[in-house]
């Protein structure tokens, strides 16, 4: 190997980061961090995230013994320094792509990722578990878990923490303590730890098993002593992770090789239960623009590195996300009662524009589905207008509270469910396949789906406007179809679709946004000689049964659309027909749904392709049950611009 040899090239698997000096560890870092930024101004994605944990992955992956040890990242979005180093790096490039490397953490695709994430705050709790499996004799060795500021802020955390205190095994989590979640921190404990990074250079540190302080350097033994008094009012206090049952380091600089490769060399050494190493990061760290940026570049499009512009294709209709928050606003102008709340995702669910507006009105609760929903209940017996803007595949965090605080006592909560059906690079752990199964069997409960960015203005109207119990809406990701927006949204009929095409043959009954792929295979199959209605069930539940009713008797053939898993919309009409009578012989059925499978990560087009829900298919389909398919031959299809 040439002296001159960049160190990252001399890195295969993280063995080989044992090999090296501490000063060339710190020259990988520099490496990795300008390899990251080269490999996400191609691709888009996490950014930030993964700027800020550069020097701990580094020092991590010297210290311990992956794929032996077991290293886990909450969230999981923060990993491409981690993918670089272990194995993947000529696969970089097609991170977040069909058929690429996923943009989280993922089990099939490396020895290296133990457990998958891509949701938060999961990684103490499986720490944990290995960390058991260990003790009972499984060959595993050291598990460590690093989790973010944001991600520590939900309970699941510290249910976990908890037991670790409680069983008292070996097991390092570390604190990646950026001051920033996806939106400003909130709440008692962003407070909290800012109060410990601040206060003192070094907060309360103590013995991560006896004799840990006499093996630190002099001044950071020292400086360790004092600041425990600093922090906790008096010599020997402890914190509340020490409370909880870790010995906690810090906190210590994220950025500092040197102190962090001899924090983590002393806490392997000595460690004999729980320790909670607290380290203070910067994220986005040394990329000017994600610096600078008010998200640290959290998520971005592919840009020029120079600039940090980022280069976004040019929407031709407005976002359901934008169109979803300026209707909320419009509507809250109105009525003093309406409140947002959101799970840590304001701009994400568009609650932004409301909060800019009326910023009393609108509530962070943080990475705490669960209190957020519930919270929401409370607002509602309290005589507010609640509207709950989480992603579809968030909201199953909160399921047991939909349930039992809302379903259950008949709250009127209205639910903004957002990133509905498939969403593109963040892949399986993203879709929003499941809402309308498990809101739709829920007694009192109205759910909705938006066929077009027109129709959600009117849908969040009719939201605030019912008052008998909860009610959900659901819509994608992306841009919408270029509907023509009504001025003012109006209050919809609940439980009654429409008809938007009439034909004679075959009727196509979409719910939700795929309702403009009906409409195109309508168009297909009149070209085939295929007469074709297509209507627009608007409700899951209450269910239009008239409508339903209407188009079994007129046509040979229904096909319910959705952009949902099995056991949805479709079930629901299969259901309601069977009851009635109205599949004695009269119509011939079918549902089309998300395949009995996760859809890996690609576009959102690729996406429903490989989930058989195209235009085409549902053409096919319909062919298929009337028996005049043959192979395929000469079926056109137009797609929409």
């Amino acid at each position: 190997m040439r002296p001159d040899t960049p160190t990252l090239d001399r890195v295969v698997t993280p063995t080989d980061l044992r090999a090296l000096s501490d000063a060339e560890l710190s020259l990988l870092a520099n490496e990795l961090r300008a390899e990251t930024i080269s490999v996400v101004s191609e691709t888009g994605g996490h950014l930030g995230s993964s700027l800020g944990v550069v020097e701990l992955t580094v020092a991590i992956h010297a210290v311990f013994n992956a794929p032996v040890d077991k290293l886990i990242w909450d969230v999981g979005h923060q990993c491409y320094p981690h993918k670089i180093l272990t194995g993947r790096r000529d696969r970089m490039r097609t991170l977040r792509q069909g058929g690429g490397l996923s943009g989280f953490t993922k089990r099939s695709e490396s020895e290296y990722d133990p457990f998958g994430a891509a949701h938060s705050s999961t990684s103490i709790s499986a720490a944990l578990g290995f960390a058991v499996a260990r003790d009972m004799g499984q060959p595993t060795g050291d598990a460590i878990a690093v989790i973010g500021d944001g991600a520590i802020t939900a309970g699941m955390a510290y249910e976990a923490m908890n037991a670790a205190g409680h069983l008292g095994q070996r097991l390092f989590v570390i604190l990646n303590d950026n001051d920033m979640s996806i939106a400003p921190p909130v709440g008692a404990m962003s407070k909290y730890l800012t109060g410990l990074s601040t206060n003192a250079p070094f907060a309360a540190m103590r013995d991560v098993a006896a004799g840990f302080e006499a093996a630190l350097p002099g001044p950071l033994r020292d400086g360790a002593r004092r600041a425990r008094a600093l922090v906790t009012g008096m010599p020997g206090g402890g914190t509340l992770f020490e409370e909880l049952g870790f010995s906690y380091i810090g906190p210590i600089d994220g950025h500092d090789m040197p102190v962090l490769l001899a924090t983590l060399r002393a806490a392997k050494a000595r460690a004999t239960g729980p320790v909670l190493i607290h380290a203070v990061t910067v994220k986005g760290k040394g990329y000017a623009p994600a610096e600078a940026a008010a998200d640290k570049y959290h998520g971005v499009a592919k840009f020029d590195v120079g600039s940090g512009t980022q280069v976004k294709a040019k929407a031709n209709a407005p976002a359901y996300t934008t169109v979803f928050g300026q209707a909320l606003t419009d509507e809250a102008s109105r009525d003093g009662k309406i409140v947002g709340i959101t799970a840590a995702m304001p701009s994400g669910t568009g609650l932004d524009i409301m909060a800019k507006r009326f910023p009393a009105r609108v509530f962070d609760v943080g990475i705490a589905e669960q209190h957020g929903v519930t919270f929401a209940a409370g607002l509602a017996a309290g005589g507010l207008k609640p509207f709950v803007a989480i992603y579809s595949s968030f909201l199953q965090r909160g399921y047991d509270q939909i349930v039992h605080d809302v379903a259950l006592q008949g709250l009127p909560v209205r639910f903004a469910v957002d990133r509905a059906g498939l969403v593109g690079a963040d892949g399986a752990t993203h879709a929003g396949a499941f809402d309308v199964g498990f809101l739709s069997n829920l007694p009192g409960f109205v759910v909705m789906a938006a066929g077009d960015e027109a129709e959600l203005v009117d849908m969040v109207a009719t939201a605030a406007a019912h008052d008998e119990g909860p009610i959900a809406f659901r819509y994608p990701r992306g841009e919408g179809v270029g509907a023509e927006m009504p001025a003012r949204g109006r209050v919809l009929p609940i439980g009654k679709g429409r008809v938007v095409r009439q034909g004679e043959t075959v009727a196509l009954l979409s719910f939700g946004a795929h309702l403009s792929e009906c409409l195109i295979a309508a168009e297909v199959l009149g070209a085939e000689g295929i007469s074709a209605t297509v209507a627009d069930a608007r409700f899951a539940k209450p269910l239009d049964t008239d409508l339903i009713g209407q188009l079994a008797r007129h046509h040979r053939l229904l096909i319910t659309v959705e952009q949902g898993a099995m056991g949805g919309f479709g079930a629901l009409v299969l259901q309601h027909l069977a009851n009635s009578g109205g599949l004695d012989g009269r119509v011939m059925v079918r549902t089309m749904t998300l395949p009995d499978r996760f859809i890996e990560q690609a576009s959102p087009a690729a996406m429903y392709a490989d989930a058989g829900l195209t235009a085409r298919d549902i053409a096919l389909t319909v062919q298929r049950a009337l028996g005049t398919h043959s192979a395929g031959e000469g079926l056109r299809v137009v797609t929409r611009s």
